[in-house]
């Protein structure tokens, strides 16, 4: 028989753990325990938990790395619960895009860098974005500009700089990430960015920034004198 949350003390259930102490008491096993809800047979709930969290790389932050298939592959989690997991990864991911959304105008780096930070720092190939500004600095669109391999990536300057028109921008931040979680530059990245600048310059747009994203760090072009 699967052994759920129920089948324990009261004093061990996270539920009532949340509710008499606040869901910052729980530890990550427990707050995953609350999401699967059952275990299986041979396997309680906080044991399949673990298995999970194992699976994640030993990290909350982890499940956002991982695929429903790669879920579904462990023992003891479905399809259902697979699905529940990568929505409740992608919810974390939005909440904090969205906090840092309204922390309006773009006026430094590390707010152009916490907009991208959640999704671009687990992914597993490298992305290029643009984020658009207007003249006050405030965001008025974003350019998904290319998706790329595990360590480089296309950044097509000429669809970058229409585009960036096209929505009447006056300012762009150049944003991609290194799935390695090594913010640091590479020969390429530097080129590649000198050339965006230039590009811009001579179509009218200011490039403010370079930004590439690791794990929890990033690394700015600005900020190192790179674009000035």
């Amino acid at each position: 028989m699967n052994k759920g949350i129920k089948a324990y003390p009261a004093s061990e259930r996270p539920y009532e753990r949340c509710e008499e102490y606040g869901p910052e008491a729980l530890s990550d096993a427990e707050l995953l325990a609350v999401i699967l809800r059952s275990g299986k047979k041979g396997l309680d709930v906080k044991e399949l938990a673990l298995k999970v969290l194992k699976e994640a790389g030993g990290t909350l932050g982890g499940l956002c790395r991982l695929s429903i298939s790669e879920l579904s592959g462990i023992s003891g989690i479905g399809r259902v619960k697979a699905i529940q997991l990568v929505c409740v990864a992608q919810i974390a991911k939005r909440i904090w895009k969205e906090d840092a959304k309204y922390k309006e105008p773009v006026l430094h780096v590390e707010e152009a860098a916490a907009y991208y930070m959640q999704d671009l720092r687990h992914m597993e190939t490298e992305h290029v974005y643009v984020l658009m500004l207007d003249t006050k600095m405030r965001r008025i669109g974003e350019y998904h500009a290319s998706i790329g391999s595990v360590n480089s990536s296309q950044v097509p300057v000429r669809e970058i700089v229409r585009e960036s028109l096209r929505c009447n921008a006056v300012h762009i931040i150049l944003v991609h990430n290194h799935p390695s979680g090594d913010p640091s530059p590479s020969e390429a990245d530097k080129e590649i960015s000198r050339n965006l600048f230039l590009a811009c310059r001579i179509s009218g747009l200011s490039m403010v920034d370079s930004i590439i994203i690791g794990d929890g760090r990033y690394y700015s072009f600005r900020e190192e004198g790179i674009l000035n």
